[in-house]
């Protein structure tokens, strides 16, 4: 499966991913709450969040999930060691206002050889975190974009298209409070070509929709399926919000 054709053939109705980090569960837990979100109607289930977890731990969630549900699995990483054999893509990301070079290219530096002998389809994109920027935005040492700042995001993405990446992610933050601005959402949507993901603090499906009005071309939600418990509910409440 070739995910970025897989990806760019289903923008067009907007797409929801399922972020599961495998730090939190067992993989067990990790392919029970896949398998919802699968019934529910998500896309595509990311795996990544946690910068403190063993690879073997990851092979592990990865395989599990994909004998659960028949959906691409992402690879999200906070670094080189979340690199697994078994995901189908890696997003293949620089963390572009970080003010460390560790997230703007030297994780990428040595996860790159091992992405190539392993046969993953890597998948460039450019990572912007957005105030509040919560835990990702601390530990990337991101000098966080302004929430009333939409033409910086819109620079930065632009910027990320230019370097040729295939996606840009703006990103709010795990457990923000609130998501991405609209307003900055649809500067972003207004300056760049190339697919658009919004993530972090989307709850409910109004804010689904606002986003998805916005300009996203496909909206990540994590923190969701580790507060609720009916997961496929939850998930299919979001999608239909998104795809109506």
């Amino acid at each position: 499966m070739n995910v970025l054709d897989y990806i760019m053939n289903r923008i067009g109705e907007k797409m929801h991913m399922t972020l599961i980090d495998p730090a939190e569960q067992s993989p067990d837990e990790a392919a029970r709450i896949a398998h919802e979100a699968y019934e529910g109607g998500t896309d595509a289930i990311m795996i990544g969040g946690s910068t403190h977890i063993k690879p073997e731990d990851v092979d592990k969630t990865v395989i599990r999930i994909k004998e659960k549900v028949p959906l691409p699995v992402i690879l999200f990483p906070g670094g080189a060691h979340m690199i697994s054999r078994y995901a189908d893509a890696i997003y293949f990301m620089s963390l572009l206002n970080s003010t460390s070079i560790e997230f703007l290219v030297r994780q990428q530096v040595l996860g790159a050889p091992i992405i190539k002998k392993l046969g993953i389809e890597p998948i460039p994109m450019g990572y912007i975190i957005v105030e509040p920027g919560m835990t990702v935005g601390k530990v990337g040492k991101a000098e966080l974009i302004k929430r009333d700042r939409p033409e910086d995001a819109a620079a930065y993405a632009l910027a990320a298209q230019y370097f040729g990446m295939k996606l840009v992610y703006l990103e709010a933050g795990s457990g923000a409070p609130e998501p991405v601005p609209p307003s900055m959402i649809r500067a972003v949507k207004e300056t760049i070509d190339i697919p658009l993901i919004v993530g972090g603090g989307i709850r409910k499906e109004e804010d689904a929709r606002k986003i998805v009005s916005a300009g996203a071309d496909i909206i990540v939600t994590g923190t969701l399926v580790e507060e609720v418990e009916d997961i496929k509910g939850a998930i299919s409440r979001i999608v239909r919000a998104i795809k109506l």
